[in-house]
């Protein structure tokens, strides 16, 4: 008997040390510190709106869009198996050379074409000649030779695909392309 009556001694001691442990933790009341209150940010005002754009700005850039338009829209023809640069050729070019000059900021790609005509590596090679005599033609006119690179496409990119003269003369050109 002695035995149950410190066993129910051992196990109540035992529950009453784990009911003290696991009691809340007392509160510390100390002193109550300041808050520090942080001053309202300055509003931010708010952006001024962009000012409408003037007409006459406008005005300036749909005149250089269309500058742009016609000069790469005009192209220069060759005779067949030629690249030498004709006479109606270099009135063209000539304009070419005074738009260019007027602004300094457009660098040029010319660009050599072919007819159908001849194999691809020849047509390649006739496209090269055909854009570097635009290129000596302008840069005789004053137009600095940084300014300007030159690409043959051969005749890869024709813009009449009928087997007869009046197509083929046709493809057979430079084009401009503009950039900054």
């Amino acid at each position: 008997m002695m035995k149950k009556v410190m066993t129910v001694l051992v196990v109540l001691a035992f529950v009453g040390v784990s009911m003290t442990m696991m009691s809340c933790a007392k509160k510390q009341v100390g002193v109550a510190q300041p808050t520090k209150v942080e001053p309202k940010p300055a509003p931010v005002p708010a952006p001024a709106p962009a000012p409408a754009p003037r007409v006459e700005d406008v005005d300036k850039a749909q005149k250089l869009r269309a500058e742009i338009q016609a000069f790469e829209s005009s192209h220069i023809y060759f005779d067949f198996d030629k690249s030498e640069v004709k006479p109606e050729a270099k009135a063209v070019l000539e304009k070419k050379a005074a738009w260019l000059r007027e602004h300094p900021e457009y660098k040029v790609r010319i660009e050599g074409h072919c007819d159908e005509r001849g194999t691809n590596e020849y047509n390649l090679a006739l496209g090269d000649r055909r854009a570097k005599s635009a290129t000596k033609f302008l840069n005789a006119l004053g137009i600095s030779s940084d300014r300007m690179s030159t690409i043959s496409f051969g005749e890869e990119r024709p813009v009449c695909t009928e087997k007869n003269e009046a197509c083929w003369a046709k493809n057979r050109r430079d084009e401009f392309k503009l950039s900054k």
